[in-house]
């Protein structure tokens, strides 16, 4: 952008010295007014091209992190999404798992509540 801001600079410097020797030169008004206006209009021509050429820079640079944040917002969705999944699996499995232990644990208590109560359904006071 620095570069942009010289030339500009330059452009003007020499814009406006031409303007001067123009105006201060020994021709006659109508030739002198034309030159300044065939100047003038090169110059303005110039500065379009240059300012296009600027614009057209900003706009793709604008269009390219454009793309790079719509690509990382669809990254970062893709991450959470496989996270999510991977933490849903892990959730069930350990779901699964407590309750086959919590099964077994129930299974073994009812049994030996059940040895206990036979035994002492067994036993004479």
């Amino acid at each position: 952008m620095k570069t942009d801001k010289v030339v500009l600079g330059i452009l003007g410097g020499v814009a406006a010295g031409a303007l001067l020797g123009i105006l201060f030169a020994p021709e006659k008004g109508d030739k002198t007014r034309k030159k300044l206006m065939d100047k003038s209009n090169d110059y303005a021509d110039e500065l379009k091209d240059k300012l296009d050429t600027l614009l057209g820079t900003i706009t793709n640079k604008y269009e390219k992190i454009w793309k790079e944040g719509e690509n990382l917002i669809a990254e970062g969705k893709s991450k959470f999404e496989d996270i999510k999944s991977e933490g849903k699996s892990m959730y069930d499995d350990a779901k699964s798992e407590g309750k086959s232990k919590f099964d077994d644990v129930k299974a073994e208590g009812k049994t030996k509540f059940d040895d206990l109560k036979n035994e002492i359904k067994n036993t004479s006071i």
